[in-house]
């Protein structure tokens, strides 16, 4: 009996899955389970270091900051855009010219990050003094110890968006969803069980824990399909050389889309009160999970699918985007009321310790509130993006990136100097530039790839948006009635009978409007909803997609 379910879990992490359902439902199945212990996460976080150790946790996550824009640049740019398209089309054709292609591009570019790593390592002080020049002189030797820690963890996670390549380019996605609740654990374990020895470096050695594990459960994987470790210098192969073409703007697009926010909210929140940095990512979380579950997970599943789409003619590639683009604002618009709306209740669950203040929780509903009408154009943006990529197009979402990060920097110095809303002005102003850079991307992908995609799909659309609206109203009003009346949320099990009672009754509604405007995407949840009962084939391989059969039409 055991050997039997030994043998079915290992062939469930071996299996492939080829259509973007069964990889779109792995990777937001795996990533639910991962951003819910993300949240557990912060809420220890919360609960060990609020209540007089707040500067010592806004130096935890201002330690972040430098380390992982160096990953995201570098790693992500080439992994996302360079070398999982270049690799995978050498698997089509030759697999020990891939492998070769994979070592010497590992080889390369890991030997940059290094030395980048290495400078960062010995400048720790000097470039945490320009990201947080408010904060004090301990505080800032603080986040630099605590820097040159979570330096170790990004190496880990080098090599583990590596194996993710690898995984993902043989469509093996379970693994690679499955290892950010690796990531979670090592840090929970750093918390729990390192904290109260070595306070605040407590976490950062779970994030060097947590990376390991992240990249150690791919290798085997990797190295059943033929991976092996080899450092080759072999920057002049032609495969190589693409990858390091196709970098640059992606990198920079990266950088400008992902990493500039963080890193202005980092600047500012150092001159406000201790625990604002704090407070800016734990709202930064609530915001990001849908934005995964929905645009990442949907457009990282999609990305195969649309360059087939593309090869078949603009007809066929504009209703793969608008079906696919629907089906993920249909999730993504009721997603961002639950959270407008439970504001309060969601961050009270997720991070409400006895040690954190109700002032603190209020600030994070507030931010949490703002972050949340981003969420659709985030998530919509995840696809945009990469079906411009899949058009073989990297310097349109470049050129979008640039103006959103302009507006982004204009907005933060026009809230900055206008009003004294502190922390809350930055996240307007990335909210407000994340709907500029979703805007300008279909503005431009209509006139530029794909003529026709915006009248495809604005009728539905706008259903959307009125039943969500609606949904978003009557809402509210079981909210205030069962919190005052039926729930006694001073205790935890009354507050997620309200929240769940709540959304259950929101979403209800919601696909009740669905029905009756005659939304087509309900169609594709229910007839998910009925596959669920038979999720061993959706794990399976699989021919079906999230995107419309050749005789369907995008609405």
């Amino acid at each position: 009996m055991v050997n039997k379910l030994w043998q079915n879990g290992k062939n469930l992490l071996l299996r492939r899955q080829t259509g973007i359902l069964s990889a779109a439902f792995v990777i937001m199945v795996a990533y639910a389970a991962s951003g819910i212990l993300g949240l557990l996460r912060n809420r220890l976080l919360a609960g060990s270091f609020f209540g007089g150790a707040e500067h010592q946790l806004d130096a935890y996550f201002a330690a972040f900051v430098l380390p992982d824009t160096v990953f995201q640049l570098l790693i992500l740019g080439a992994l996302s855009a360079a070398f999982i398209p270049v690799f995978t089309n050498y698997l089509r054709r030759d697999q020990s010219e891939a492998w070769h292609v994979a070592s010497a591009a590992m080889t390369g570019i890991l030997f940059s990050f290094l030395l980048i790593s290495a400078v960062l390592f010995i400048f720790a002080v000097p470039a945490t003094r320009l990201l947080v020049p408010d904060f004090p002189p301990d505080l800032i030797r603080l986040t630099a110890s605590l820097t040159r820690i979570m330096l170790a963890g990004q190496f880990f996670f080098a090599l583990s968006a590596f194996m993710t390549g690898i995984l993902q380019s043989h469509h093996r996605f379970l693994l690679s969803a499955l290892a950010p609740l690796l990531y979670n654990l090592g840090i929970i374990i750093g918390i729990v069980a390192l904290s109260p020895v070595i306070g605040i470096y407590g976490p950062a050695v779970g994030v060097v824990l947590g990376a390991f594990l992240h990249f150690i459960v791919q290798l085997p994987l990797a190295l059943k399909l033929g991976f092996r470790v080899r450092f080759t210098a072999d920057l002049n192969h032609q495969g190589v050389r693409r990858i390091l073409r196709l970098m640059p703007a992606r990198t920079v697009t990266l950088g400008l889309g992902q990493q500039l926010d963080k890193i202005i909210a980092t600047a500012v929140a150092s001159s406000l009160a201790a625990g604002t940095l704090a407070i800016f990512n734990f709202a930064r979380q609530l915001y990001i999970l849908p934005v995964t579950m929905f645009g990442a997970t949907v457009g990282q599943a999609s990305f195969p699918a649309l360059s087939r789409a593309r090869e078949d003619g603009r007809d066929r590639f504009t209703a793969t985007i608008a079906m696919t683009l629907l089906q993920l604002l249909f999730f993504s618009f009721p997603a961002a009321a639950l959270l407008l709306v439970l504001r309060v209740p969601a961050v009270r669950l997720a991070f409400g310790a006895r040690q954190f203040p109700w002032e603190a929780t209020l600030l994070t509903g507030k931010a949490a509130a703002l972050f949340a009408l981003a969420i659709p154009a985030q998530a919509g943006s995840q696809l945009l993006t990469r079906s411009f990529y899949a058009a073989q197009n990297t310097k349109t979402p470049l050129i979008t990136a640039v103006i959103s990060a302009a507006s982004l920097i204009f907005l933060v110095k026009g809230f900055s100097a206008w009003t004294d809303i502190g922390i809350l002005g930055v996240i307007s102003a990335i909210a407000i530039s994340d709907i500029v850079n979703f805007f300008l991307l279909l503005a431009l992908l209509e006139l530029r790839v794909v003529p026709g995609l915006i009248k495809s799909f604005i009728r539905p659309l706008s259903k959307i948006i009125f039943a969500t609206a609606v949904t978003a109203v009557m809402l509210w009003i079981p909210l205030r009635l069962l919190d005052q009346f039926v729930f006694d949320t001073t205790r935890t099990l009354p507050l997620i009978g309200l929240t769940a009672t709540v959304s259950f009754i929101g979403m209800g509604i919601y696909f009740l409007l669905a029905k009756l405007l005659g939304i087509a995407q309900l169609e594709s949840v229910l007839r998910l909803i009925r596959r669920l009962a038979n999720w061993r084939q959706i794990l399976s391989e699989s021919s079906a997609t999230l995107a419309p059969q050749p005789t369907e039409t995008p609405i």
